[in-house]
Parts: C-alpha cells; structure tokens; sequence
C-alpha cells in the first residue's frame, strides 16, 4: 500500500472511530461473538445491579464494575484498531475504481467500441484500453502490449510492462494504461474482481478464523465454562463453612480465573496476521493462508526469476566440428527473430555485436517455445526446418538415438559454469550450442541458509540439465534441486512431498503453473501472472517478486509464534491474580489461608482492585505486541519454545506479582487518605 495510507495505519490508535466501533461491539449481536469477553460483559452487569441493590459497599461495587468495563472495552478496543488498518487500507483501494467507464468490443478487430459503465461488463467481454485510460475490469491481454501504472493496487510507481500470450498477461481493475493499446478480455464478473476481493479481505468482512485459532477459541471456552461451574458452586461450599461471599467478590474472582487477556486479543491477533502480510504487499485469500505458511516445511521455487534474475542473456557461440560460427549464428537468429523472450533478442544481439547482417525470412512458419516439448525454431519457405532448445529434445527432434559425443562436451562445459545451454539443429545436423549466462540473485544464499535454520528444505525446480541446475543449486546454496522439469513435475514434487507428511510452498505465474498452486499448501501467484494462477494459488503477492516466498513463510511464522507467546503470557498471570484474589476471599473466615497471600496486600478489597486493575490494563497494553507481532528470528522449534516460555511464561509469572503489589500500594494510600 502506498506510504499515505500506511501513515493512516499507524495513527489508528488516536482515530475517534476506533473507540467507536469498540463500544458498538458492546451490543448482544456482537458481543457473544466472544465467549470469554462475553461473560466478563455480563459480570459487569451483575456487579452494577448488585451494587445498586446494596448487596456491597457503593464506592467498592461501583469501582469494581467500572473496572471490568473499562477491560471489555479495551477488548473490544484491540480489535477495532486492527480493523481500522484494514478501512483505511479499503478506502484506497475504493478510490482506485470509482466512476469507470469500459469501451467494450464485439471482436479483436471492432473498431467501432461502444462505451458502457464498468459494472455492465460481463465475464469474457472484449474491452479496449488506450494510452492514459484506467482498466476497468480484471483481465487478461490477448492483443497488444502496454507498460501499466499499478500504484493504486501496488503503491509501487515504477510501471509494469504486461504483453499479450506471455505469463505476464493478467491486469487488475483500476491500473493505468502509460502506453500503447491493448485489447482485454474480462475475466470477472462484476463485483467479484480482485479489488473487491480485496477491499473485502482487508476490511475483515470476509475474514474466516484460522484452524489453530479456532481450536484455541474452543479451549478458551471450555476453560471460561469450567471456571464458571467452580464460581457457581462456591456460594454453596461457603455457606456450609458459616461463609458469605458478595456477588461482586464472585465475579471479580471468575474473571481473574478466565483467560480475559489472551480472550481480548485473540482476534486482533488474527486480523493482525493478514494485515502484515498486506503491508508486505502479500494479499493473502484467507487467514489459513497466513498460518499454514507459518508450518511450511518444503519451499518449492523456480530457478529463473526466483534465484537467479531471469535474464538471461545470449553471451557466446560454440559450433561443432566442420560447423562454421557464422553458420550456427546465422541458425541461430533465425530460430530467434519472432521469439519474444529476453533469450531470444539477446540471441539477435550478440550475432548483430559480432558483425551478422540480419535478413528476415519470407513467408516462414515460427514455431513457438513450448514448455512440453522445449523446442523452439522457424520452418523456411524452402523447406528448412531449424531449431533451437535443450539438448534432448533436439537430438530427439533430428532422430539421432546415439549421443553425440562432441555436442555432449560442449553442452557440459557450458552447464558447468552455471550457464544455460541451448542446442541449434537444421533439419538432421547439429550445428552447436548457445551459451546463455544468468546471475545469481545477491543475497539470496543467506535467504536460504535463514530457512534451513528454520527446518524448512528448499528445491529449486528449473527446465536446464541437471549439470547446469547443479552448478546452480551449488552456488545458491538450496537443499535439492529438479532438473529438466516439466510443468506436471512440479505437481508430481508437490504431491510426493505431501504423501511423506511435508506441507509444500510453491510460487507461480503462468497457467501452467496453475495445477501445482493449487495442490501446493500455500501457492503465491504473481500479480503480472495469468488470472489462471492467480486464481490457483491462496496468495497474491503485488509486487510480482518470487522471492516473496520467503518473507511470506516468516510472516506466518511470526503468526503463530505471537499468537502462542501471548497465550502463554495470559495463562501465566493468572497464576499470579489467584495468589491476589483467594486469600481475600476466605482469610477473614479461614486465616489459614493468609499464607496464600504472600504479596501481602493491604485489604481483601485493594486485592481485588489491584487484581482487576492488572487485568484492565495488560490488554491496551499488549495491543501494539498483537498488531506488530514478536519480534521473529530463525531458529528451531524447541529454540522458539524455550525462549518463549522464558520470556512470555516467566515473565508473566513475575510481573503481575511486581505490578498487582504496586497498585495495592497505591489503592491502600488512597484509602487511608
């Protein structure tokens, strides 16, 4: 998003709106919605009513029902600035779709466009799209080519160059059309296309509870009932010890006995989730998503674009014996002129740097790079037929069985200094091979070497022969690596790694990747990718960089792990508010039960005040740890364990003790003034 709306983000502690929505969450319809929270409500209900009828001292019954007020709000309160992130981020994107029109045409070549409001196009409609236009319908390009502004989905200016039959053919609603024009078929209907999608998501509207976070809401509330049937019975164990407990003094007790703080933030926890991944530019479908990631133990990544930069380029010619180098150039730019990969036009370059004249064919057939057979070429007028593509294939396409010893040689010694080698053939003669160098993204060892310590195995995927993908993975630094791949390998990995109990990460952006996003556990498609991909896989990432991955997997991480240590935070204060409350409870009836209270409070009274009072302000003040998350850091699960219970368990023990007997000190000064 861009930096004017992650500054509205940031102030949404200070907006009136927060506190609004949180006291709007106080009403019946949302307030159950939240077991635990619920029954804290409806304490505070009973302690005012008990209060008014003279079942406790006014001034103690009144400062105990404003208590637990103020720690439903606060409750409500985290929430609310979660989702408060998420309106501003929707106002944004709202803007970016307002009062479009569409030029919608009855075929490719119409030139007679009728002009029509967006929200009449229908799924498959023709549009066109000119120069300083904004797109009004998802699609797909399938003529043309344009460079486009995503600022408004993105908050990236740097403008995008999206061309018809390649894998970065997909537009989004909303963009700007810099240059050009191209023709879009629609491919959603109105009112389900990716901004709506989402506007919905980042407002919350469509935000379904995580697995984890529902078994946890389940234990939550198992606890809160539990707690609620040892509170009920009391009044009858105290009657037969000659005991009388207020109302008021039963509610303070149950709710310092339920979870009130983990209960007050667990669904800020979850909202907070999908919104990192959004500020990381991640548009992730479903709050499952976020967590799954989080358990990932299997990244499968393509090689090109993901560990290299994926632009490769032409860089030397090697002829075989009795095969001249202007031979094979020549050859080889002739199966390059209608190929418009970045391979292909360096292939065109180099030759034209080496001095060749470039003469185009007449009436020749282009064949087209296709990811099954991985050939590509041109059939000439006179009957030729050349190719250019991996060294199987070709040998394969000139009907040679034995290996040809001397192409085998060159093709090694390109592969083994991690160059891509293409093969030329005209008709049944080898010519020779092309050598086409990539680099390796900087820093993308480390990336790799922070996941291993995270126990999370990385395979690179990539079409190259197993000498070129092994120099590569080598000085990459992944753990395995698939050479040759076709697309229908990658689902095979897929599936292979999930029947051994893995869960799989993959990332994506052509239609033929669409099968393996969706069998993977977490697919991130790109945005420039196809609609198919992105449609397959439960992750978008908006700036188009397979590297995301990567960031993706600590993010869900960092999910889990802050929702685990702020369980384990609010669980271990509560060992802490017991030694507060039941000493207070029964030490005038059985003294012997002072020896519980070794915080020494000054009163029954201030020891239920201080207790509550913890409570209230330990929730506003974990919401900034909610939102942001733990801090992360690579390490092995039981490192994360340890660590986590020292800090979150430990401490939680510790500091309610510290600050339960601050406040007591405090009360009891103002007390006997």
């Amino acid at each position: 998003m861009n930096k004017q709306i992650r500054s509205e983000n940031t102030s949404a502690f200070l907006q009136p709106e927060a506190w609004k929505n949180a006291c709007i969450k106080l009403l019946p319809q949302h307030a159950f919605k939240n077991p635990v929270m619920a029954i804290v409500w409806l304490g505070t209900l009973i302690t005012f009513f008990s209060t008014l009828m003279g079942a406790v001292n006014l001034l103690f019954g009144l400062s105990v029902t404003l208590i637990l007020f103020i720690t439903v709000l606060f409750a409500n309160y985290a929430e609310a600035v979660a989702e408060a992130k998420g309106r501003g981020q929707a106002s944004s994107l709202r803007a970016a779709r307002q009062n479009l029109t569409a030029r919608r045409l009855s075929s490719v070549h119409d030139t007679q466009a009728v002009q029509i409001a967006a929200t009449d196009l229908k799924k498959n409609d023709l549009i066109e799209v000119r120069a300083g236009e904004i797109i009004p319908s998802d699609g797909e390009i399938i003529e043309g080519f344009a460079t486009i502004n995503e600022a408004a989905v993105t908050g990236e200016s740097a403008p995008v160059l999206r061309e018809a039959g390649t894998d970065h053919s997909g537009v989004i609603g909303g963009t700007k059309v810099l240059t050009d024009r191209i023709v879009v078929q629609v491919t959603a209907e109105a009112g389900n296309s990716f901004l709506d999608r989402m506007i919905a998501l980042v407002e919350g509207s469509n935000r379904q509870k995580t697995p984890n976070e529902i078994a946890l809401g389940i234990l939550l509330t198992v606890m809160t009932v539990t707690f609620i049937l040892v509170v009920v019975t009391l009044p009858f164990i105290s009657h037969f010890l000659g005991i009388r407990i207020d109302p008021v003094l039963l509610v303070a007790l149950l709710v310092c006995l339920i979870p009130t703080t983990i209960g007050g933030l667990l669904p800020a926890i979850g909202i907070a989730g999908m919104n990192r991944a959004l500020k990381a530019n991640v548009i992730a479908k479903s709050g499952k998503a976020v967590e799954v990631a989080g358990d990932v133990d299997v990244l499968l990544l393509d090689k090109t674009g993901t560990i290299t930069y994926g632009d490769r380029q032409a860089t030397a010619f090697y002829p075989v014996a009795g095969v001249s180098e202007s031979e094979l150039r020549q050859a080889a730019v002739m199966t390059s002129l209608a190929d418009p990969t970045p391979e292909g036009k360096s292939i065109v370059a180099l030759a034209k740097e080496l001095g060749d004249r470039i003469n185009e064919p007449v009436n020749a057939e282009f064949i087209a790079f296709n990811a099954a057979t991985r050939i590509s070429g041109v059939n000439l007028q006179e009957g030729q037929q050349i190719r250019k593509g991996a060294m199987d294939a070709i040998l394969k396409f000139v009907g040679q069985k034995e290996d040809h010893t001397e192409l085998r040689t060159r093709v090694e010694q390109v592969a083994s200094k991690g160059a891509t080698p293409l093969v030329v053939a005209r008709d049944q003669t080898l010519l020779g091979v092309i050598e086409l160098s990539d680099v390796i993204k900087h820093g993308i060892k480390e990336k790799f070497a922070r996941l291993r310590e995270m126990g999370i195995k990385t395979v690179m995927v990539t079409g190259d022969n197993p000498l070129t993908a092994a120099a590569i993975a080598a000085e990459a630094g992944v753990d395995d690596y698939i050479a040759e791949a076709k697309p229908e390998d990658k689902l095979e990995c897929i599936r292979k790694e999930q029947q051994s109990g893995h869960l799989v990460a993959m990332v994506g952006d052509g239609t033929n990747d669409a099968p393996a996003l969706a069998q993977a556990d977490i697919g991130l498609a790109m945005n420039s990718g196809t609609q198919a991909a992105k449609e397959a896989g439960n992750m978008v990432d908006l700036d188009s960089d397979p590297t995301k991955l990567l960031a993706v997997v600590e993010i869900g991480k960092q999910q889990l792990i802050t929702r685990g240590a702020l369980t384990t935070f609010s669980l271990a204060n509560d060992i802490s508010k017991y030694f507060a409350i039941l000493p207070a409870l029964f030490v005038v009836a059985i003294p012997e039960m002072q020896v519980l209270n070794v915080m020494q409070l000054g009163s029954s009274q201030s020891a239920v005040l201080s207790a509550l009072i913890f409570n209230a302000i330990v929730i506003p003040l974990l919401i900034p740890v909610a939102l942001r998350g733990v801090k992360f850091k690579p390490s092995t699960s039981t490192q994360l364990l340890r660590k986590n219970m020292l800090i979150y368990g430990v401490g939680g023990v510790i500091l309610p003790f510290i600050a339960i007997k601050a406040i007591d000190m405090v009360i009891t000064q103002i007390m006997s003034v």
